[in-house]
């Protein structure tokens, strides 16, 4: 019993940052004072005086808060934390080093006489603040239960368990110092991988490039194009005479990029506009509750531009592929087209 107390005091100095003398703990700790009138109660229940045990216990409750039933089993070095409002049932089984703290039940949900009740935990528990525990189960060793949790299922040893009702989250893998090292040396050949790779395409790209602009020059020289007659831009229509200067080739398309400043800028299509007379909407920048519901999320709106963006660019990169194959050289290496439909589908969901 006393080597029993000497550990309970070690272990409140131990988990306890403001605990700093054992007299401290022993004159000001409720949750020791718990332990101690326990122990005496459970000593009385376990002799069958059951009516003495009882009473000792509701004192302990009068004196400290906390109320254990004397037929509760408690392991050494529980450590009850604070202590107010806990309430520990007459089944119910408490392991080695657990932690509890204030407001956490530890009860049942059945009203059977002899039967478990009330739950079980194992060794290195961990009850936070305001726990409900219901049920004859079993809370794993080393597990951990969060505060304002309602658990009325096992919970494994190592995991964690939060919410209400309360959810598991299990506890992560251990790694290796090896396995880590590893795993950093794969993600660094991939992103060497990454980078070989975007080198190589943007190489392609130029080679593609210059040799379309290679055989757009020697098709100018050829003797029926050199034969035809030159004519003035007066003579021909203004859409034509753009498509014949600005259009020589498919790289020259160029994208235009102001929706999307206009949406790096503002936050919003450069589109939108207000509806006249509307004095909210005509506040500058003034929403109700900073909420518009006529605009969109500027996040996917961008993103949907940098997905046509790239779809536009895949497009004419297979354009200039099947004018090279054309004209009777092999292009290697051509990747899967873009699916820019599945892409912005995601992004919307």
């Amino acid at each position: 019993m006393l080597n029993k107390l000497r550990e309970t005091i070690a272990c409140i100095l131990e988990r306890d940052p403001a605990a700093r003398s054992k007299l401290e703990v022993i004159t000001c700790y409720p949750g020791f004072h718990a332990m101690v009138v326990h122990g005496v109660a459970h000593r009385l229940w376990v002799a069958q005086w059951f009516w003495l045990g009882r009473f000792i216990s509701h004192l302990g409750r009068i004196l400290t808060g906390i109320e254990i039933h004397p037929g509760a089993t408690i392991g050494r070095r529980v450590f009850i934390d604070h202590g107010f409002g806990v309430v520990i049932g007459e089944t119910a089984e408490i392991g080695d080093d657990c932690t509890i703290y204030q407001g956490v039940t530890l009860g049942g949900t059945r009203l059977y006489k002899g039967a478990k009740r009330h739950p079980t935990l194992g060794k290195g528990v961990v009850v936070g603040a305001g726990a409900q525990v219901l049920g004859g189960f079993t809370v794993g060793d080393g597990a951990r239960i969060g505060s304002n949790a309602v658990v009325v299922k096992p919970v494994p040893a190592g995991a964690t368990a939060v919410g209400n009702p309360a959810r598991l989250i299990e506890a992560a893998p251990q790694v290796s110092q090896a396995t880590a090292a590893n795993a950093q040396e794969q993600v660094a050949e991939a992103a060497r991988g990454a980078h070989t790779a975007q080198t190589t395409l943007n190489t392609q790209t130029m080679h593609i490039t210059s040799a379309t602009n290679a055989a757009q020059s020697a098709r100018a020289v050829e003797p029926g194009l050199r034969a035809q007659p030159t004519q003035t831009a007066e003579g021909r229509h203004p859409i034509e005479t753009q498509s014949a200067t600005t259009q020589s080739s498919p790289c020259d398309a160029g994208w235009d990029a102001a929706p999307l400043k206009a949406l790096l800028d503002k936050g919003a299509p450069a589109s939108s506009s207000t509806t006249p007379g509307d004095s909210a909407s005509d506040a500058a920048g003034f929403t109700a509750y900073a909420v518009d519901p006529g605009a969109g999320d500027p996040l996917v709106k961008v993103l949907h531009e940098l997905i046509n963006h790239a779809a536009a660019q895949d497009a004419r990169i297979a354009q200039l592929c099947q004018t090279i194959e054309a004209m009777g050289s092999q292009v290697k290496g051509q990747s899967t087209p873009l699916d820019a439909q599945r892409l912005n589908k995601l992004v919307d969901e």
